[in-house]
């Protein structure tokens, strides 16, 4: 390929189909694979003990554990990444484990949510009675009234949260509103 041609190719911005079959993967090049293999690794091999402490440093990119990194997942999320037209993605082991890790990049101790009050039974647990522990306030309105939601936001306040969808009532959010 000519300087021209790997030029035209980087350029080229590819739809969502496109993105969602082929994001974030590279073909195998020592199979030449199409399909994104899945990697059943929990742990992976390091060349010497230098190797290990820089990976373990985050001194150079690379697999340590499958817990932090897995090849088949790191696709995954720059799939992700890649049809939301983000920098970046991080795949959870649970829908608790993702709402838990957003809600702790943004609110600390003295911080507050506002979130409706018709959710998940976890999640309520969770703003209910976990971040209360570690110092964050969680607001409970009535999901179906935008006004409600209007109302309990102050200063201190970092997110809103509903479920469109609400569990177990099937309360539908006012998007929207």
């Amino acid at each position: 390929m000519t300087d021209t041609a790997d030029q035209k190719a980087q350029e080229r911005q590819y739809g969502f189909d496109t993105l969602a079959l082929h994001a974030g993967q590279e073909v195998d090049s020592a199979t030449t694979a199409r399909a994104v293999p899945i990697y059943q690794s929990t742990s992976y091999v390091f060349r010497d003990t230098e190797h290990a402490a820089n990976l373990f440093s985050l001194a150079e990119e690379g697999n340590i554990y499958t817990r932090i990194m897995n090849p088949t997942t790191d696709v995954f999320e720059k799939r992700v990444a890649a049809l939301e037209g983000g920098v970046g993605a991080l795949a959870t082991a649970s829908g608790q484990a993702a709402e838990t890790l957003a809600i702790l990049n943004i609110a600390g101790a003295g911080d507050e949510i506002v979130s409706s009050a018709g959710l998940y039974g976890g999640t309520y647990n969770l703003f209910h009675y976990t971040l209360p522990k570690i110092g964050i306030t969680v607001r409970f309105v009535e999901g179906n009234d935008p006004e409600a939601f209007r109302a309990a936001i102050n200063d201190k306040t970092k997110a809103i949260y509903s479920e469109t969808v609400g569990n177990p009532q099937l309360n539908t959010l006012d998007i929207e509103g």
